[in-house]
């Protein structure tokens, strides 16, 4: 009897055994296949947001750039702002400094590249000459304000992996919260939520995280308008949460269809753009 009964609770435990296992088994297949769902319809949103922005070839707008202390002192910088769409690349941008004096003259040009390190270069007129700006200072500060030199160039969707996170509500409107980590392991950014509105797919807001994964800026987006049919904001501020600076960038009315071409964004040209 005792023989029985050792032999029962025995297959018992055994089967106890193949039902747990086969639990965990199920249980890390719907983890594997809501992850994937996440991954895809994360990427989906920001795809659809892509293609709404697409297709303005080239513009240009002046800028007005506020820097704020943590111990609220301010300056004021003005500047120009040029782009062009690059079909099957990243988009060129050039930004162009034309006062205070001490700035006066200086120029960025960004070549932004789906694949790959973006190509930048820099023009100070106090040296006269122009400088490659190295890959590996990407996540360096952007003419001492609150954006780093990788926030200049475009956001491509090959240079992030996309995973959505929740719907939530900025603003009293419907968002989609969905989370972007950069594939360049000389980013700045171990990662970015990027809140979408429902209604037209525009940036809301962006949370930025540095390389220990702790809240580093967050960049919102005001006063949206339409031009032609894309949507742009007037205002970005870009505030800092470890050094309590920040950086508030007004741009005036966006004009679009210049006829800007390659040669308007080539090095060559960069110390000419004053």
């Amino acid at each position: 009897m005792f023989a029985i009964d050792y032999r029962v609770r025995q297959g018992a435990t055994l089967l106890s055994g193949l039902l747990l296992t086969a639990t965990i088994a199920a249980a890390v297949q719907t983890s594997v296949q809501s992850t994937d769902l996440e991954h895809e319809r994360g990427l989906a949103i920001a795809r659809e947001a892509d293609r709404r922005d697409s297709g303005w070839r080239d513009a240009r707008v002046d800028v007005r750039m506020l820097l704020r202390s943590q111990h609220g002192e301010t300056s004021e910088r003005f500047l120009r702002s040029a782009w062009l769409e690059v079909p099957d690349d990243g988009d060129r941008t050039i930004v162009t400094f034309d006062r205070p004096a001490d700035v006066k003259g200086s120029a960025v040009l960004t070549f932004s590249h789906k694949v790959g390190d973006d190509d930048r270069w820099i023009y100070l007129p106090a040296v006269g000459r122009t400088k490659r700006v190295a890959s590996s200072n990407k996540a360096g500060p952007f003419m001492g304000s609150e954006f780093a030199f990788e926030d200049l160039a475009s956001q491509e969707i090959e240079k992030y992996l996309y995973r959505y996170v929740r719907t939530d509500v900025w603003e009293g409107e419907p968002v989609w919260i969905v989370e972007r980590d950069p594939l360049d392991p000389r980013s700045g950014y171990t990662r970015q939520l990027v809140w979408y509105d429902q209604a037209e797919y525009r940036p809301r807001k962006i949370d930025y995280f540095d390389r220990k994964n702790e809240p580093l800026k967050t960049l919102t987006y005001e006063q949206y308008q339409r031009v032609d049919r894309f949507w742009r904001a007037r205002v970005q501020v870009m505030a800092n949460h470890q050094t309590g600076k920040s950086t508030r960038v007004e741009f005036g009315p966006f004009r679009f269809g210049f006829g800007l071409t390659m040669v308007d964004f080539s090095v060559d040209r960069l110390s000419t753009t004053r």
